[in-house]
């Protein structure tokens, strides 16, 4: 499917879709693994699906931590699920020349929130011609959402969405203000809620033996996804595990796969009775009753 019409098909998704997998590709075994068992889920379910994971986290708290197995394994990897289960893929890039060997694999490629304003970024990313997908940064107005978008469009991609992941709160904390949820809709392309790197806490946990990593609250995860649904985004962005505890990376806010089905369902209930893709029109003409 080329990426227009992948973009058309995600864009007419009920109720949502959902990208979602592991933080990382911890090995082929584990990736292919997972990949059949999330689709098995969405497709009984009927949920569009777009299995995401990162080839490198060249972002970690630490430089000791885990970052994946690098651009050419992992895309190899990411291939093999792409084919194997007949899944669109989304993986993130952290510099321009990432982009062109990543688009001939992934069909949606990621700009980190870190990275949302990083015009050269952006521009690389929108020639490949695969979608885009932009991480709204932790320290941005979601206003900025509407140029970050403008330059994917201005570099001649049309294909391009926006996603959520919460806002800093202090030092070690991430709020998720509902509104953003609505106003990033400005940037007049689909709108897609994280709804598990938005519960990080920032190098918010101490370790034995001194430094810091990022701690995380996946209990209030249900919290944010029944939030996004009803307000009415158009995407669910989550990453999932089979052993969250032992996750090299990200343990602490991804949702355990054992419970990836009940926590969907749920969601789907509440997209079919919430109006939250539909503007609500207000009167303001005095009452008359």
């Amino acid at each position: 499917m080329d990426s227009t019409a992948l973009f058309n098909q995600l864009k007419a998704a009920e109720p949502f879709f959902l990208l979602a997998g592991p933080n990382v590709i911890e090995s082929e075994a584990h990736v292919l693994k997972m990949a059949g068992h999330i689709k098995d889920i969405t497709s009984k379910l009927g949920v569009q699906l777009v299995f995401k994971s990162s080839f490198d986290k060249a972002n970690r708290t630490s430089s000791k931590s885990f970052r994946g197995p690098g651009l050419e394994e992992g895309l190899k990897i990411l291939q093999k699920v792409k084919m194997t289960f007949d899944l669109p893929i989304v993986t993130d890039v952290h510099e321009a020349s990432q982009c062109e060997p990543v688009g001939r694999v992934a069909d949606i490629i990621q700009i980190p929130a870190f990275l949302c304003r990083q015009t050269d970024l952006l521009v690389a990313a929108a020639k490949t011609g695969k979608i885009v997908n932009i991480k709204k940064g932790q320290f941005c107005a979601p206003s900025v959402m509407v140029n970050s978008a403008e330059k994917v469009r201005l570099a001649g991609n049309q294909n391009v969405m926006v996603c959520e992941r919460g806002t800093m709160f202090g030092y070690n904390d991430l709020i998720v203000d509902p509104r953003n949820l609505e106003w990033m809709r400005e940037a007049n392309c689909p709108v897609v809620a994280d709804i598990t790197h938005s519960l990080q806490q920032p190098a918010g946990k101490k370790l034995d033996g001194g430094g810091v990593a990022s701690g995380g609250l996946r209990e209030l995860i249900p919290c944010i996804a029944r939030t996004s649904v009803a307000v009415g985004v158009d995407g669910i962005f989550m990453e999932v595990h089979d052993d969250p505890l032992n996750a090299p990376v990200d343990g602490p806010t991804q949702w355990p796969l054992c419970h990836l089905e009940e926590l969907l369902e749920e969601l789907i209930a509440i997209s079919r009775v919430s109006k939250g893709k539909q503007p609500f029109k207000i009167d303001l003409t005095p009452f008359r009753g």
